[in-house]
């Protein structure tokens, strides 16, 4: 008997909870949200169907391969679509642009169709268990490719999705961008200055129980350094005419960098190679090289190459003249030049930001998930949307939970494809409402 009074005390909580949730959301967003939940297994089938497309950066078949099933996809919806071929000297693929014409705020909305794993990775097909799938990219980003096309269907369910300004953008090479980037990002920066709100849909994040919000990235940009010392026999090392050597100047380097230029939050830097010697073949296209040298020759050259990650282009600057100031200062007999390469810059925390946060974690409370405070922008790293940040304002991390991303381990949860799906149908949809 109480069992059965507890039961039915359980049943009228869940039936009260129910009830309050709806309450947090109109007849429009009710029916989006009943919509998802029939079509979520669609959802994943779309999912399915292109990471068994194989798609690394440089797969460029591949990459086009999944832009036309994602082609598809925009097609039906009414959205004209555009293939956007890049210059043989890019070498990429290119990327899907869809494009729509409607009235008041104008959203863009980010995926990319490339993954890291090559045509000769054995990593190649989706896998299912249950509630976790398997597979290259589905988490980074072939979800959130499909998370963008069922938000779109279930505002198109409700009507609204005639009357929307909207771009997609699709990117052929996120992963390993194409240079010069004036031309691999150029039309995805016109669509950022055409754009009020930037949504990129790369995987959630949630730990700590919490869901959090992507209100800003770091950027990511390279630098190489160069050194040169006299080669001379060893026996004459630290003296007035042989000098310190190449490698004992980039050692002071790298130790001056560690204590002149650390130290401001989110600022970090890396010196992912070192190649030094009396002989030293480096390529930075493939991150490999080759060295000769003796015990007994001071070495006359050091190539180092490294990354730095920002939250401003303001503290890039800094770092960057810092580390400028300090292989200005020679030791005896070498000499040292530093250059630095611009890859993606920064997605600074506006208050723009802000206002879209708030309301994404409104939408995540009212779903019975708790508010999202902006995730620590250390937690992740640069995506596509940081060439639209200047522009518009944007939000990022609007996919599915996964893990294991650019490993042969990475998984997707898929009870988070439906989760995403809504809280991007219903942003969109209030924010489509706001003068």
């Amino acid at each position: 008997m109480r069992r059965h009074a507890l039961a039915s005390i359980i049943a009228v909580f869940t039936l009260f909870i129910s009830s309050v949730a709806a309450a947090d959301f109109n007849a429009d967003e009710q029916r989006m949200i009943e919509w998802i939940d029939a079509h979520a297994e669609n959802a994943i089938e779309l999912l399915a169907e292109t990471v068994n497309i194989g798609s690394g950066t440089m797969n460029h078949d591949g990459v086009r391969a999944v832009g036309q099933v994602m082609r598809r996809e925009l097609d039906s919806l009414g959205i004209k679509t555009e293939w956007i071929d890049m210059p043989p000297e890019v070498n990429r693929a290119g990327h899907l642009f869809g494009r729509k014409d409607g009235r008041g705020k104008k959203f863009l909305l980010i995926g990319h169709l490339d993954t890291v794993f090559e045509a000769d990775d054995a990593f190649q097909s989706f896998a299912r268990d249950g509630d976790i799938a398997r597979g290259p990219g589905v988490d980074d980003m072939k979800s959130g490719n499909a998370i963008i096309v069922y938000a779109l269907k279930a505002l198109d369910e409700i009507g609204v999705l005639d009357n929307l300004a909207i771009v997609v953008a699709y990117i052929g090479d996120e992963e390993k961008s194409g240079q010069p980037l004036s031309i691999s990002r150029k039309h995805l920066i016109e669509a950022g200055q055409w754009a009020d709100v930037a949504l990129g849909f790369e995987s959630a994040i949630r730990y700590d129980d919490t869901d959090w919000a992507t209100i800003s990235r770091r950027s990511s940009s390279s630098w190489i350094l160069e050194v040169a010392g006299r080669q001379a026999h060893s026996s004459g090392i630290f003296g007035d005419e042989s000098g310190a050597g190449a490698i004992f100047e980039a050692a002071r380097i790298l130790h001056s960098f560690y204590d002149a230029v650390r130290g401001e939050e989110y600022l970090t830097f890396n010196a992912g190679t070192i190649t030094g010697g009396t002989d030293v073949d480096y390529d930075p296209q493939q991150n490999r090289g080759q060295t000769f040298g003796k015990t007994n020759i001071i070495p006359r050259r050091v190539v180092v190459h490294g990354g730095i990650r920002t939250i401003s282009d303001e503290q890039l600057q800094r770092a960057r003249d810092k580390m400028r100031a300090v292989v200005a200062r020679s030791l005896p007999r070498t000499s040292a030049t530093i250059e630095f390469w611009d890859r993606y810059p920064s997605m600074s925390p506006t208050d723009g930001n802000r206002r879209l946060q708030a309301k994404l974690s409104a939408i995540n409370e009212a779903l019975g998930r708790g508010p999202m405070p902006a995730l620590d922008p250390s937690r992740r790293g640069a995506a596509d949307i940081s060439f639209v940040a200047p522009y518009a304002d944007g939000l990022a991390g609007l996919g599915a939970l996964g893990d294991g991303g650019h490993t042969p381990n990475e998984s997707l949860d898929l009870r988070s494809m439906p989760l995403a799906i809504k809280r991007a149908a219903i942003l969109i949809y209030r924010l489509s409402k706001e003068h």
